[in-house]
């Protein structure tokens, strides 16, 4: 599998210029043709825009000459696809909102929705929500959600996610609760796992700075459930469950119980920076009726300043029986990863259960 940087490669790139060549064979396409010695080294966001602005050197104009060469490449080319679409489709929106006419911002719309199915328009489509939130929803919420087009209508839920990985952030989304919540509840039903998929994950973002928002859609959606709704919903309230969220907890059901806890406990109390962590747990339920539970666990990691930090990670959901006993055994890998830092010290993990932490066991992460 190729790193997130490889994803625009230089093959890419030329497999862009083949494309563009092939749909304005009279542009000289100066930028683009020196694109794909230049991508190297840099990180993905910088490959797709380096990328763009030369499509937008190279194809000077107004916003309908280079959606003509666009819609030319998508109709003749069949390797018009893939991730060369990403900066693609962002050349289209940043010419359409340079250009300021309500018709191109509508006509690059359309050109974002024909587009998606290549890859996807979600990236691009952030243009066209800073620049007119209204007017893009508006589209998003009146044609999108409603199209025969699956890609599209997963288009409708992922490119408006207020925390979509990769992707600029879009200011009226972050400040203004609740806007693309009438995309969420015109798509949670839908038949598409892959658009179920997105509107979960749409709902975890806006649960990340609204709970309350999220579980309240939530609980709409609940009242008058599909077969798969109660799925989404879990996923959708991932990071509530995490966070030990109360209302969350008890939307799901995972409402207080009677426990008693035996642990967690390490095997070794000493664990190598390259190593794993492994512990067991016991968890009875001493109460008188079923409890259901949402059982995860923290690892306390140090951090470089001396101090601790909590990372919840999903362990497993139970419904134990009055009396029932679970068993729990887990490793946990400090193997090194690019986006985290292992710091020798004293770290430690430790149950979350229905939101309540419960008991500590410390260990110390050695450099050898």
């Amino acid at each position: 599998m190729p790193f997130a940087d490889e994803l625009i490669g230089p093959p890419v790139a030329q497999a862009l210029v083949r494309a563009i060549r092939s749909a304005a064979p009279h542009a000289e396409l100066p930028a683009l043709r020196v694109a794909p010695r230049r991508i190297e080294g840099l990180p993905l966001r910088r490959r797709a825009d380096l990328l763009r602005d030369a499509l937008l050197t190279d194809l000077p104009g107004d916003h309908a000459a280079l959606s003509a060469v666009v819609c030319r490449a998508l109709a003749e080319s069949p390797d018009f696809s893939g991730w060369l679409i990403w900066p693609v489709t962002e050349a289209v929106a940043t010419r359409a909102v340079r250009e300021g006419d309500p018709a191109a911002f509508d006509e690059a719309m359309a050109l974002l929705a024909d587009l998606t199915g290549r890859l996807t328009s979600e990236f691009a489509v952030r243009i066209m929500l800073r620049h007119d939130l209204d007017r893009a929803l508006g589209v998003i919420t009146d044609t999108w959600v409603h199209s025969a087009d699956v890609d599209v209508r997963r288009l409708a839920s992922e490119g408006t996610r207020p925390y979509l990985p990769w992707a600029t952030r879009v200011p009226g989304v972050l400040t203004c609760p609740g806007v693309t919540v009438p995309i969420l509840d015109a798509l949670h039903h839908d038949g598409s796992e892959y658009v179920r998929r997105s509107v979960a994950n749409h709902l975890n973002d806006l649960s990340r700075d609204h709970p309350a928002l999220a579980v309240g859609a939530a609980r709409r959606w609940l009242d008058t459930p599909a077969p798969a709704t109660a799925r989404l919903v879990r996923h959708g309230l991932r990071t509530l469950v995490k966070r030990g969220d109360r209302p969350a907890l008890d939307l799901l059901g995972f409402t207080a119980a009677t426990l008693d806890v035996d642990g967690p406990h390490v095997e070794r109390a000493t664990v190598p920076v390259d190593g794993s962590v492994r512990f067991t747990a016991a968890v009875v339920n001493t109460g008188d009726t079923p409890a259901r539970l949402a059982i995860d666990y923290v690892i306390h990691r140090l951090k470089a300043d001396g101090g601790h930090t909590g990372r919840t990670f999903k362990l497993t959901t139970r419904t134990l029986a009055p009396g029932e006993r679970a068993e729990i055994t887990r490793e946990h890998s400090f193997r090194p990863i690019s986006t985290r830092r292992h710091h020798p010290g004293r770290h430690a993990v430790s149950l979350r259960i229905n939101g309540v932490d419960s008991g500590r066991a410390g260990f110390e992460l050695t450099a050898d």
